[in-house]
């Protein structure tokens, strides 16, 4: 790609990370294992050195372009891959699909200069966990692979709104094809999947619901299982292309 990184600032940014799933929980035993994929050398370089501060993450190897990522993680099936959308050879959103299946429990973070909808949506549907702008301060990139090692999904708070647009796009362009049922959720199971499309995370939506944390837990394994789909940002998707939700 020939994109250029943006400053990384140590100070808290104006612009959070909006997050999708359960609280970061603290950190464990063994360090968050990270791939650093980028075809900027001086930018994986710099990752390399902000994460070596923290103790709870390691950076066990760096990737140029999307083939020579997805070799690495073959080899060294890392917890989280950071990579970039646009790079020479093979792009990380191509990349993102072949990893997850040579190294199925790496969870994707791409983190990128494109702010284009297109490319947000094909992440997610590649199998990105996360997509965050690279104009992030450094402290929100450690937050974010902790957030995500944890089960949460991540988008930068800019990139949220297009989402939401491509999301109403995509209902429209698939409103005349509703080929097979969607699978039936409860009203409890609604309420918690409207909640978690606003961003809130389980113990949010256990204080909006006035039920306990590991109660949302549950019902939204249960809404994962019935739809068959692997991520909460997945199950939001499905649910606004089926009209289980909708937009206004």
């Amino acid at each position: 790609m020939a994109d250029s990184f943006g400053p990384m600032h140590d100070e808290d940014a104006d612009d959070g990370v909006v997050g999708m799933g359960p609280e970061a929980g603290s950190a464990g035993k063994e360090p968050i294992r990270v791939l650093v994929v980028d075809d900027h050398a001086l930018f994986r370089r710099g990752l390399e050195i902000v994460l070596a501060a923290e103790e709870d993450i390691q950076v066990v190897g760096e990737a140029g372009d999307g083939a020579e990522a997805v070799d690495k993680a073959a080899d060294l099936l890392p917890d989280i891959v950071l990579m970039d959308v646009r790079m020479p050879k093979r792009g990380g959103i191509e990349a993102c699909t072949s990893i997850k299946e040579v190294a199925p429990s790496a969870k994707i973070i791409m983190l990128t200069i494109s702010d284009e909808e297109a490319d947000l949506y094909d992440a997610i549907k590649a199998g990105a966990t996360g997509y965050l702008l690279k104009e992030i301060s450094t402290d929100e990139v450690a937050t974010a692979i902790r957030a995500v090692a944890d089960g949460q999904s991540q988008i930068s708070p800019s990139m949220a709104s297009k989402l939401l647009t491509e999301f109403k796009s995509m209902i429209q362009r698939t409103d005349e094809r509703r080929l097979v049922p969607a699978p039936r959720l409860t009203d409890r199971e609604l309420e918690v999947l409207k909640l978690v499309a606003t961003g809130m995370n389980n113990r949010d939506i256990a204080k909006e619901l006035f039920i306990s944390e590991n109660t949302v837990k549950n019902h939204v394994r249960n809404i994962l299982e019935k739809l068959q789909l692997h991520s909460r940002m997945e199950a939001v998707v499905y649910a606004m292309r089926e009209k289980i939700l909708e937009i206004r």
